[in-house]
């Protein structure tokens, strides 16, 4: 029997983290010959990814350019990988969540009549703008896919109510929980025990509270909002907090976030962390604000309560189960919030033991089996 042919695109450090756990899947399973390529859409933060899931791409497009607009990165993508489909003729190609490369590669496969599957199908925040790009990306992403790798039911109603046929859709769970599990089993390494030891939370002097704040909408005037809510929270609990703020590399978050933040003394600005380090910081908080999506599903499996710095979420599952909260980027709101969680234990407790509605780690082999099924090859074919 020919093996069925599977091309796994991706290019950031979130697509990595959620595909390795596939990946790996589909390179065990006999019935496969899989095939990676990446684009590299954030070279250094997709690298350490690869390495730490030992991931070695068939292709690798190296795509990333400074100052580099939506319009040049989908020019890119597509250019690129137009001969890499022409050479291998993958018989599917599975694109994951909401990037520019998860938008171009889908597109190209459309073009080429691949048959596409799309893992964590299905997100919505029923907003065109927010988060931009990437509601529409997953929407295009949905339009042509041929499989939906849903990872809640919440998310198969939002492609049932789009029409997608029911027997397209598989609810799988999200990848990034069974990256999460391996990870969590791994010793902390050693930057992150410096730097919890450093700074008073390994010996309990004080609480660690880790931050994320990066996504386009919030640039400009809501950052210097979250900003000033960081520092309001800094001088409150001078002598209780520490807060940990990874920055992204872009240069309109770094320049309002070192000139607002770099002198407060109990904040700490470190450069954006590796996976294995930023998931064992995560595990050791009392608190995580945050406006990245990816860090929503990781802090609720981690049981930790997380204020989320949007206007919509499309992990609304996460905020009916109580794990997450919306709260923007008004400072007020960001502060009051954070004060009740550090000053009332039933809420916190009510936050910290939530239920994770985002998967029991198995849904790498669940994608895989609805893949082999619906080809043709699986065991209830």
């Amino acid at each position: 029997m020919t093996p069925l042919r599977v091309l796994s695109v991706f290019g950031t450090r979130p697509e990595a983290v959620k595909m390795a756990p596939v990946v790996r899947a589909l390179a065990a399973t006999p019935e496969v010959e899989a095939h990676v390529v990446v684009t590299a859409q954030h070279r250094e933060m997709l690298d350490q990814v690869l390495n730490l899931f030992d991931i070695r791409p068939d292709f690798d497009l190296n795509l990333m350019r400074p100052n580099q607009t939506l319009a040049q990165l989908t020019a890119d993508i597509l250019n690129g990988l137009d001969p890499v489909f022409s050479r291998l003729k993958p018989d599917w190609v599975l694109v994951q969540g909401d990037t520019t490369t998860v938008m171009a590669a889908a597109l190209l496969a459309f073009y080429h009549h691949m048959r596409v599957g799309h893992v964590e199908a299905g997100l919505r925040t029923l907003d065109r703008w927010q988060p931009f790009p990437e509601e529409i990306n997953r929407r295009i992403a949905g339009v042509v896919a041929d499989l939906h790798f849903a990872p809640t039911e919440h998310s198969r109603q939002n492609l049932l109510k789009e029409n997608v046929p029911p027997e397209s859709i598989v609810v799988t769970g999200n990848p990034a929980i069974d990256a999460l599990n391996a990870i969590v089993q791994c010793p902390m390494p050693e930057s992150a025990a410096e730097l919890l030891d450093r700074l008073g939370v390994a010996q309990g002097q004080r609480q660690l509270v880790m931050v994320t704040a990066h996504r386009r909408e919030n640039l400009g005037r809501p950052l210097e909002n979250i900003c000033a809510a960081l520092r309001s929270l800094a001088e409150e609990y001078a002598d209780r907090l520490q807060i940990v703020y990874p920055v992204h590399l872009n240069p309109k978050v770094q320049e309002p976030v070192h000139r607002l933040l770099g002198g407060v003394p109990n904040i700490t600005l470190t450069p954006p962390q590796d996976y294995l380090p930023m998931i064992h910081l995560l595990k050791s908080a009392v608190l995580v604000l945050t406006d990245s999506g990816g860090i929503q599903e990781e802090a609720t499996c981690l049981g930790v309560p997380t204020l989320v710095m949007r206007e919509v979420t499309e992990r609304p599952e996460g905020v009916e189960a109580g794990a997450l909260k919306l709260v923007g980027s008004d400072t007020q709101r960001i502060v009051s919030e954070a004060r009740r969680l550090l000053e009332d234990p039933a809420a916190y407790a009510a936050m910290a033991h939530a239920s994770n509605p985002f998967g029991d780690g198995h849904a790498a082999e669940k994608i895989v089996a609805a893949l082999l099924e619906h080809s043709g090859v699986g065991p209830s074919a």
